[in-house]
């Protein structure tokens, strides 16, 4: 059966729409090639060119992306001295920040082999690409001082904002750009008149509102023929047009608006699929994105999912109790794999005695949280202590394994439901590292609040959770939802809005 376009089109879709830099128009010219349609090429080339730049790097845009100095196309990009001093005392750092200043720094050394004078002549960064130079205030034709209420004195930030400032001084036919992560760096650059730019290359939108978010309503659809034909009902094409494999829709009657169908999409080739009835053990959804959630957790094809969410929405929980059932129940994986980055909020507790285990303790309190809840629901409420006890089996047994997310590399873990929670503490680098380790007959989950983000080097719409949401979104592996109501509690829900 077939929906006819004037009854069940919906009045409106949801559809990414290119901007006036995504889409130009090239100008109409004379199809025989004429010296006149070549001058209009020309002219229009002419006046729609970009003019070069001149990029001065802050240190945290090297220690957030090692390649940084490659991604500014034909443009020049300029190092000021202090930068290389603070490369070089961030070099030994053990984690993430410590290999990009390492990998930086070795790229630093592959450009200056082919330098024969000074770095501050520049040096070619490749074909198609601009120079390179390494320079300080002394090599500048002018230098400017700083305001009298900021000091230079022992702040990095302050030694590249006067650098900035000379540098647009010395070379003011120059387009300079001072390009940095730090918000408050920003604003003193826009204070003093240098123009200065977030480092955009991980950007995966604009602002988080324009971030897919898994779910759609379709209105002005005919859903009892849904109901009395699911396999045969399809949806116009010009309905389908920007969504994406696995994406979900409500879809409102046309009629009767309160009348509803939960579905998700597939593709143009196959019926919508009804949301799945399935629930892991006793735990119910409780709104129809937990419902989604669900459904997409216990499909066997979605290879990769992603949850974003406020606090208190049922991330974590729903993904464990899925992962359990399956594994406990239908057999379909061989374990429960957990893994969190380790990232404090406030201060560090510094080094932790004990066994990795004991380490990992801490970091894994919100894990046994949900799984105390999840089995005394199963054991119908019983003492804290056989709960204790099913849950320490569970661990001794292999059920579920605690991952250190620092050890993960070169594991292959197949047949294996694999949970990463708070991934958007987790770089992009990171989140590659950890979604190679699938093996055959694994799936993984990804958790994360895009409003809770502890790592000072990403954003919203820059960390793992929100590359990973926008980058796998056509993949009909893939699927994602963002869950919007909280259920923890009351006081949780209202605290999230409230603060």
């Amino acid at each position: 059966m077939t929906m006819s376009s004037d009854t069940n089109t919906p009045s409106t879709v949801s559809v990414e729409e290119f901007g006036p830099d995504d889409n130009e128009v090239l100008p109409a010219t004379d199809t025989n090639g004429s010296a006149s349609a070549l001058s209009q090429l020309t002219e229009w080339a002419e006046a729609n060119a970009h003019p070069k730049k001149l990029f001065i790097l802050d240190t945290n845009v090297l220690l957030s992306d090692s390649q940084a100095l490659l991604s500014f196309g034909n443009n020049d990009v300029v190092l000021p001295f202090k930068v290389i001093e603070e490369l070089d005392r961030h070099k030994d750092r053990m984690d993430e920040t410590g290999k990009n200043a390492r990998e930086a720094a070795r790229k630093l050394s592959e450009f200056t082999k082919q330098a024969t004078g000074s770095l501050s002549a520049g040096l070619s960064l490749g074909a198609g690409r601009g120079t390179l130079k390494v320079m300080s205030a002394q090599d500048l034709p002018t230098t400017v001082d700083l305001p009298a209420e900021i000091s230079e004195a022992g702040s990095g930030d302050n030694t590249i904002l006067r650098f900035a400032m000379s540098m647009a001084a010395s070379f003011p036919e120059e387009t300079v750009v001072l390009v940095t992560r730090d918000v408050l760096l920003q604003l003193k650059s826009k204070a003093v008149g240098v123009t200065c730019e977030d480092y955009k290359k991980f950007h995966v939108a604009t602002d988080t509102s324009r971030l897919y978010s898994g779910v759609s309503v379709l209105k002005n659809v005919d859903v009892d023929a849904f109901f009395a034909d699911k396999e045969g009902f399809r949806l116009p094409d010009e309905t389908t047009v920007g969504l994406m494999p696995n994406q979900f829709l409500v879809m409102k009657d046309n009629s009767t608006p309160a009348k509803s169908a939960l579905v998700r999409f597939i593709n143009k080739k196959k019926p919508l699929k009804e949301v799945d009835k399935w629930v892991p053990g006793k735990l119910t959804p409780r709104n129809k994105e937990q419902q989604f959630v669900i459904d997409l957790l216990h499909d066997k094809s979605v290879k990769l999912v992603s949850l974003a969410g406020l606090p208190g929405s049922g991330k974590t929980l729903l993904a464990i109790a899925c992962g359990l059932e399956q594994v406990m129940t239908e057999k379909a994986y061989k374990t429960l794999v957990v893994c969190r980055p380790i990232m404090p909020m406030g201060k560090d507790v510094g080094f932790l005695p004990g066994s990795l285990e004991e380490k990992m303790e801490p970091w894994i309190a919100p894990i046994k949280d949900n799984l105390r809840f999840l089995l005394a629901q199963a054991s119908g409420g019983k003492k804290a202590k056989g709960t204790e006890d099913s849950m320490k089996l569970l661990f001794e047994m292999g059920i579920i394994e605690i991952e250190a997310m620092t050890f993960i590399r070169g594991r292959s873990i197949a047949n294996a439901f694999i949970l990463i929670d708070e991934v958007q503490n987790i770089t992009q680098h990171e989140i590659k590292t950890i979604l190679t380790r699938a093996g055959e007959g694994s799936k993984i989950v990804l958790t994360g609040d895009l409003d809770q983000i502890d790592n000072m080097y990403l954003d919203s719409i820059s960390n793992g959770l929100a590359v990973v949401t926008e980058k796998f979104k056509e993949h009909p592996i893939a699927g994602h939802v963002t869950l919007i109501k909280g259920e923890r509690s009351e006081l949780a829900t209202i605290s999230s809005q409230l603060l």
